[in-house]
């Protein structure tokens, strides 16, 4: 298989390009907040805090960032990208109840807030070194989303 290779004279360093794979994952799960009461917690989350949960279909978008391999022209190899996020995030989240079958959710309240979180933990450490996680998007539902750029202080 012949791969495009740039020119001689392209410039040594390449602008730095965002990828973006969209992937998703249909879970359940309950708002609720351990140190709450009942009351407190129906207050604060409403229905979402019903004991029972409901269920999402969430839309997950991982964006990394990086400088085109001179030889593939790809940031990243797209089949390993895929199935990273197949390993890390679809296998233990898919038709899952949150709160009771995916940690840290059995101590962490599942807010759209805090999904997105870890998933950046679950991904981020499973990249090549030349694809640098630059953010995570998960849409909770087609109007409520939550933007993740690492702990950049």
């Amino acid at each position: 298989m012949l791969l495009f290779k740039y020119p001689a004279e392209a410039p040594p360093h390449l602008s730095t390009v965002y990828l973006t794979r969209k992937l998703e994952f249909s879970a359940s799960h309950a708002c609720r907040a351990a140190g709450l009461s009942e009351e407190e917690n129906r207050r604060l989350y409403g229905a979402a805090s019903n004991p029972l949960g409901h269920g999402h279909n969430y839309v997950v978008e991982v964006t990394v960032r990086g400088e085109p391999d001179p030889v593939t022209g790809m940031v990243i190899d797209l089949k390993e990208l895929k199935q990273i996020l197949e390993r890390e995030i679809v296998e233990p989240m898919d038709h899952r109840h949150l709160n009771h079958e995916v940690p840290p959710f059995d101590r962490v309240v599942p807010t759209v807030e805090n999904l997105a979180i870890e998933i950046w933990r679950r991904v981020e450490p499973h990249l090549p070194e030349a694809a640098r996680l630059h953010a995570i998007r998960v849409y909770e539902t087609p109007d409520l989303f939550a933007d993740y750029f690492g702990d950049r202080r």
